[in-house]
């Protein structure tokens, strides 16, 4: 592509002037002159806007949707404070926090859980950046986040308790149970390789309610599974055949895909089934639907705790470290940054008895 048509697309793309865009006064010479000119500092800035927006319209609609949300409770804040929607500064966001903190949470007759509050500090801030333009220094927020944490200490040391904590992991003598309580029909195949191929690949809820069938490839060693819609770290992950026939996520997903005549690649892999006929629907699972499925299918088995959308997820990683794998081989299959803080959490549970100071003492 050409100087020229290059920069009509580009004029195009942000909505800007054409002749702007190609005048030689931008020439790499006279460049550094103009930076100080206000409508060329005007136009830069308005590009820059434009940029940010085009990437941030590219997130996943469930992140923007989030972020809708905190912007709402920004919002919020604002008026019932009397600040202004656009001033972001450390002391607002200390305020923001000490606002929320007094907000009733998602459930009745509990506060709002400090995660959530953590969640609607980035929301705003990135808003604030991505939507509206303004210009925030780095670090804006750790201030508020400071306050977060004393906040937090104070509660615990209170006795008190906010939000739902941790999903509890779900490990393999779990899955044992789950597996050999789902009835044998369209539901039960697959509840049980949906829950199966949710743990063997440590997946998000939305990873897998994006899943066509072309995305698990079957290879004479089991499964490659293309986790390619994924708001953090889209990836493609061997699933081997398990020892176990009754828990091998590669033996149930072949058993669902015959059972559920599975034959367009481009169709959705975990479908819906219908309310009366119990047959298989073209649509596919929305993420919280998946969450549900292995809510029941823990409660099926008669299993005490109740399980979430997240809780194979956090049982793999836990059932892979009680085997001795190394966090950045559990961080790559489950798309974790290879250092990730929450992931180091979910090890830390089982290292604390491997890694015991008392070990040979007492």
């Amino acid at each position: 592509m050409g100087k020229t048509q290059f920069a009509i697309e580009y004029a195009y793309r942000y909505e800007f002037d054409y002749e702007w865009c190609v005048r030689p006064r931008l020439a790499v010479g006279t460049r550094h002159r103009r930076m100080g000119d206000a409508a060329t500092r005007a136009a830069l800035e308005h590009i820059d806007h434009q940029a940010v927006r085009t990437v941030a319209d590219g997130r996943p609609k469930s992140t923007r949707d989030a972020y809708t949300q905190d912007w709402a409770s920004w919002g919020k804040f604002c008026n019932d404070a009397g600040v202004p929607l656009l001033a972001i500064t450390p002391g607002t966001l200390v305020m923001f926090v000490e606002w929320l903190w007094a907000q009733p949470g998602g459930r009745k007759g509990t506060c709002t859980a400090p995660s959530t509050i953590d969640r609607r500090i980035s929301g705003a801030v990135v808003s604030a950046r991505a939507e509206h333009g303004v210009r925030l220094e780095d670090g804006v927020a750790r201030l508020a986040r400071n306050r977060l944490k004393q906040l937090v200490k104070e509660m615990e040391e209170q006795g008190e308790t906010r939000g739902r904590g941790q999903a509890p992991p779900l490990l393999v003598e779990h899955l044992v149970k789950i597996s050999a309580a789902c009835p044998d029909n369209l539901m039960g195949l697959r509840d049980r390789a949906l829950v199966l191929m949710h743990f063997a690949v440590a997946g998000r809820e939305h990873e897998l309610a994006f899943n066509r069938v072309r995305d698990y490839a079957e290879t004479p060693g089991g499964i490659q599974a293309d986790l390619r819609v994924s708001k953090v770290r889209p990836r493609v992950i061997p699933v081997p055949y398990g020892s176990r026939p009754s828990i091998c996520p590669v033996r149930a997903w072949q058993a669902w895909k015959e059972a559920a005549d599975l034959t367009d690649t481009d169709g959705y892999a975990w479908r819906r089934l219908h309310n009366r006929w119990h047959t298989v629907m073209d649509s596919g699972l929305q993420p919280e639907s998946i969450g549900d499925i292995v809510t029941r299918a823990g409660e099926r088995a008669g299993i005490e705790t109740r399980f979430t959308g997240h809780s194979p997820r956090r049982g793999l990683a836990t059932s892979s470290r009680l085997k001795g794998h190394d966090q950045i081989v559990i961080a790559k299959q489950g798309g974790w940054a290879p250092h990730s803080k929450v992931l180091a959490g979910y090890l830390e549970v089982v290292d604390q008895w491997e890694d015991n100071a008392l070990l040979g003492v007492l």
